[in-house]
């Protein structure tokens, strides 16, 4: 069944913060542009439809696509200069890989030293032809990070003017409240879908709510799973997801994501795809609420047993 979206569907714009950006409650994930097979005029023209869906916040990490996904976004940010300030710009540093891109990279590690996160932003800021970013991140928890550099590298940014606002990626509670101590963080971008509810048990969401942060999720349609495939209990939640989407005549993935959004965290989901009608999707998640019975339905799905 094909759906129809009215013309003035727009996503609202949040706050990760207290003192945070404000960002679209719908984030354009950019880990995948190197597959899209579009041209940098095609790149363009997606990003101003982002912009025309209120969607303004477009995710990064320097390491996405092999080192090449902020390149692509940056030619075509090249193409039309004045649609930076009409967005936001996040990104990620702090892991290694193998690459030709990177031949002095002799294993893939972690690397979240002071040295290496100030590197990586520059080279970020020229690949996306910009001079600062909006949000910068932290991609993965490191063994041998030092809570006192990274907070110190931080400062220096937010000095310098490179970077306005920072975060972390996939840490744990613990993790976020040591560096959060010593520099104040602004979201903790985390996997979550009704595959991956770990965050809302683990006190990942309540550790964020307490001290008022917004967390990123990251694969809220857990890789595209949900869709199809999986063992008996997925294929379970999916009738349940598609039992409550078509009793309130909305696309599957809109409930999903409507399903994250109801935490009282008050999470930013990412997309993935490269469909500008996939964005949209997304989007009309932002403009209804499920009953708590339907919610807990999926939840009750999602986990394979009842609550109590």
């Amino acid at each position: 069944m094909s759906h129809v979206f009215p013309a003035s569907l727009q996503a609202p714009r949040s706050r990760l913060s207290a003192n945070g950006p404000e960002l679209s409650r719908i984030v354009a994930g950019m880990w995948r542009i190197g597959e899209w097979n579009m041209s940098a005029q095609q790149r363009r023209a997606f990003i101003e439809q982002c912009l025309a869906l209120g969607v303004s916040s477009f995710d990064h990490a320097d390491i996405y696509g092999d080192y090449s996904a902020e390149g692509l976004f940056g030619e075509a940010l090249a193409l039309q200069p004045g649609l930076r300030d009409k967005m936001e710009l996040v990104s990620k540093c702090g892991i290694k890989l193998l690459s030709p891109h990177r031949p002095g990279h002799a294993i893939q590690h972690y690397d979240t030293s002071a040295a290496h996160i100030t590197s990586s932003v520059e080279q970020t800021l020229r690949q996306l032809h910009t001079d600062r970013l909006d949000l910068l991140l932290i991609h993965r928890p490191d063994p041998l990070m030092d809570f006192d550099e990274i907070a110190g590298a931080f400062s220096q940014l937010k000095q310098d003017g490179k970077v306005l606002h920072f975060g972390v990626s996939n840490f744990s509670r613990h993790q976020f409240e040591c560096l959060h101590r010593r520099f104040p963080l602004v979201t903790n971008q985390v996997e979550c879908s009704p595959l991956h509810v770990a965050p809302l048990f683990d006190e990942t969401f309540d550790g964020l709510q307490d001290v008022g942060v917004a967390p990123m999720i990251w694969s809220p349609l857990a890789g595209g799973r949900l869709f199809q495939g999986g063992d008996a209990n997925v294929e379970n939640l999916r009738n349940v997801i598609k039992q409550i989407a078509d009793q309130l005549q909305r696309p599957f993935a809109s409930v999903v994501f409507a399903w994250i959004m109801q935490l009282p965290c008050r999470p930013l989901p990412l997309t993935g795809t490269g469909r500008i009608e996939a964005v949209g999707v997304a989007v009309e998640g932002t403009q209804f609420s499920l009953s708590r019975s339907d919610w807990f339905a999926i939840l009750r799905a999602a986990r394979g047993h009842e609550v109590a």
